[in-house]
């Protein structure tokens, strides 16, 4: 399993903004340079994770972005879903499809759901405040 880029740079960016947790409003751009990814990359993924309700965006004098909650509110679960949806290993534990040749008889479909929470529960017990602490 691996995370696609936009997820990563969700976290990276996530991880940026909270360490201007609890001080003044970041913007877009400077978390942009903070990160080193290009300033449209952030701007999109400001406005996926800001839809979530994992940042506010206020304009202005003074505007800028902020964590919508605590940073140990947020977990790696909350970031990946903001840009990827929900975690789900395979299509098939979606029941509106019915695309896999082998749906009628799989046997082991009824277990991908148990396995996609158990993902999901891991990623969830990953608070932003570790993924943005100072690397020792």
């Amino acid at each position: 399993m691996r995370l696609s880029s936009m997820a990563d740079y969700a976290v990276v960016t996530m991880s940026a903004a909270a360490r201007h947790c609890g001080g003044r409003r970041v913007s877009a751009s400077q978390l942009a340079e903070e990160t080193g990814l290009p300033v449209p990359t952030v701007q999109k993924l400001v406005s996926r994770l800001t839809a979530a309700g994992l940042l506010r965006s206020s304009r202005g004098v003074g505007g800028g972005l902020k964590l919508a909650r605590p940073a140990a509110a947020i977990t790696l679960a909350d970031i990946i879903e903001a840009v990827e949806g929900p975690i789900a290993l395979t299509p098939c534990v979606d029941t509106a499809r019915h695309d896999c040749a082998l749906d009628s008889g799989c046997t082991v479909k009824p277990h991908w759901g148990i396995v996609g929470s158990a993902v999901r529960s891991a990623l969830a017990d990953v608070p932003l405040t570790r993924l943005s602490e100072q690397s020792r």
